[in-house]
């Protein structure tokens, strides 16, 4: 049965203080704009943004409440892996820096699609790829505005709808107020947030467990420690070729030609400082993604030292839960709940003003503007991309409730559907700077061609009747009131099997009630195509 815990006064109290201070960033920006009046300001603040905010707010973009719930998920239920990801992510930054930067940033595009145009001298191989990121960036906010919605309503009674509505309207509204710079600085507070919360996890849950050093021995211990595994299996879902190798394509990507990424690093006034923006997100990566990985370790470990896994025992239903349960039973402290939950928004808030802000820059500059850009003085325009971003503000909320039929967590969930977008793209840019001969036949059948069918292998990853989010791994049941492993088990995972662990010097506790999930049935035919890893389809 899954247990349901309440927040505080203190705790709204906290909450509130971030949102308002995210909508009081939104409507400085709002009220300091009205003197620019363009849309160029609107959308690239004029190239006059400073580095270190614009670093960081390409990489809160993208690592965020999804990555907040999901990677330490990822790493509580299958173990270490994962991790070796950031290697990839920290080489596609040095790749976008030193290859891609320099390809766009002289350009002083706005969208990073006109680059398409001016290489295949055709409007529709431009329209293509920004079809294929507007779709990207709506999946992407419509999940980023769910993540932590089901979680928070099973562990604390916050609803569903309220969450999605609140991080949608409240993003939507600084984003159409202040554009771009009230996006990025709301970014960066909105990062501190994140920075806070995230280390009262781990320190506190540290803490109970009796210092790093346990937690390290508890996960090693239950075989959660791995990192190089070089099996070149294409159908395992975790090897350092998919995360790595992998990550470094997809993310070469995201941080190269994902609007987002364009909007930023063009907003700096030269070069120099866009090829630096990237390079610093080396070194918050790793921070960032240490971070994250800590917390799941973390949480294992506090939760295998008494002995009894969340999960099967059924006190959450899903593996998102884990985090926001862990909070509401450990940081029992007036406001540190909310400080998390703060944590959790700022993720959703920062994603989603990013893909807003993005979706209205692609959709003005490369379906509007051609049509209505000689018909509407600046201002005008200005009140076109503030309205663009009103209505994806609605659309937003819809597909944030269509996310909420994804199985497996949020992680997942998130690269599988961000992949099947990302390689098309990064397939034209290549090809149009790769291939001289290509042409735009080529780049509009080859991009909604690998757009189909990337989207056909997610949705049909998603129909095998398998768990794919959960690994073989042991989990402590030990010490579970009524704990019977075939009745609590088999309604949330495929199937389980029951395995005796060796004894272990090193621990004290009674490891001998430990669950493993058993391997996925047989599959053949298409099926063997849905068991692409979701983390390779950009390649």
């Amino acid at each position: 049965m899954e247990e349901q815990r309440h927040l505080g006064v203190w705790d709204y109290v906290v909450f509130a203080l971030m949102l308002v201070v995210s909508a009081g960033i939104g409507i400085f920006y709002g009220c300091r704009a009205k003197k620019l009046k363009t849309a160029k300001e609107f959308l690239m603040a004029n190239h006059s943004m400073s580095v270190v905010p614009v670093a960081i707010s390409i990489l809160l973009s993208f690592l965020s409440a999804i990555s907040v719930l999901g990677t330490p998920a990822e790493m509580y239920f299958n173990g270490t892996q994962y991790f070796m990801h950031s290697f990839g992510m920290m080489l596609a930054c040095v790749i976008t820096s030193q290859v891609i930067v320099p390809l766009i940033y002289p350009l002083n595009l706005t969208s990073g699609f006109e680059y398409l145009e001016l290489r295949f001298n055709s409007k529709w191989a431009r329209m293509t790829g920004t079809c294929i990121m507007i779709v990207l960036l709506i999946v992407f906010m419509g999940i980023a505005s769910f993540a932590p919605s089901t979680a928070l309503e099973a562990v604390t009674g916050f609803p569903t709808w309220v969450t999605i509505v609140i991080i949608v309207l409240v993003s939507t509204f600084y984003t159409a107020l202040g554009g771009i710079k009230a996006v990025i600085w709301a970014e960066v507070f909105q990062g501190v947030v994140m920075l806070v919360g995230l280390l009262a996890i781990i320190i506190e849950g540290a803490i109970r467990v009796g210092g790093i050093d346990r937690v390290w021995q508890l996960n090693k211990y239950y075989g959660r420690i791995e990192f190089f595994d070089f099996n070149p299996n294409p159908e395992q879902r975790h090897s350092f070729w998919s995360l790595v190798v992998g990550g470094a394509i997809r993310w070469t990507c995201v941080f190269g030609f994902n609007q987002a990424s364009v909007q930023r690093y063009c907003s700096l006034p030269s070069l120099k400082k866009a090829k630096l923006s990237l390079l610093l997100n080396v070194v918050g990566i790793a921070a960032l993604l240490t971070l994250f990985c800590l917390t799941g370790i973390v949480i294992f470990a506090y939760y295998a030292d008494q002995g009894c896994d969340p999960l099967t025992s059924k006190m959450i239903s899903n593996p998102n839960q884990i985090v926001p349960f862990f909070v509401m039973e450990v940081l029992n402290f007036p406001g540190l709940p909310g400080l998390f939950i703060a944590c959790l928004f700022s993720g959703s808030l920062n994603t989603v003003s990013s893909c807003l802000n993005a979706v209205a820059a692609v959709m003005w500059q490369d379906f509007l503007k051609p049509f209505l850009g000689h018909r509407l003085t600046e201002v005008q325009k200005t009140w076109v991309t503030k309205l663009l971003v009103l209505i994806f503000g609605g659309v937003g909320i819809g597909v944030a409730f269509l996310a909420s039929g994804l199985e497996g967590t949020v992680l997942q969930a998130t690269l599988s559907f961000a992949g099947a977008a990302d390689g098309p793209i990064l397939g034209l840019f290549l090809l149009g700077g790769l291939f001289p001969w290509a042409n735009s036949y080529g780049a509009i059948v080859g991009g909604i061609v690998s757009l189909c069918l990337n989207i056909w292998i997610s949705i049909g990853a998603y129909t095998l009747p398998r768990a794919p989010s959960v690994s073989g791994l042991a989990f402590p049941n030990s010490t579970c009131p009524d704990y019977n492993i075939t009745s609590n088990i088999t309604s949330s995972i495929t199937s389980v099997t029951t395995m005796a662990m060796t004894t272990a010097s090193n621990f004290s506790m009674d490891v001998s009630s430990t669950t493993t999930v058993a391997s996925p049935q047989e599959l053949s035919g298409l099926q063997l195509l849905y068991t692409v890893p979701y983390n390779i389809l950009c390649c």
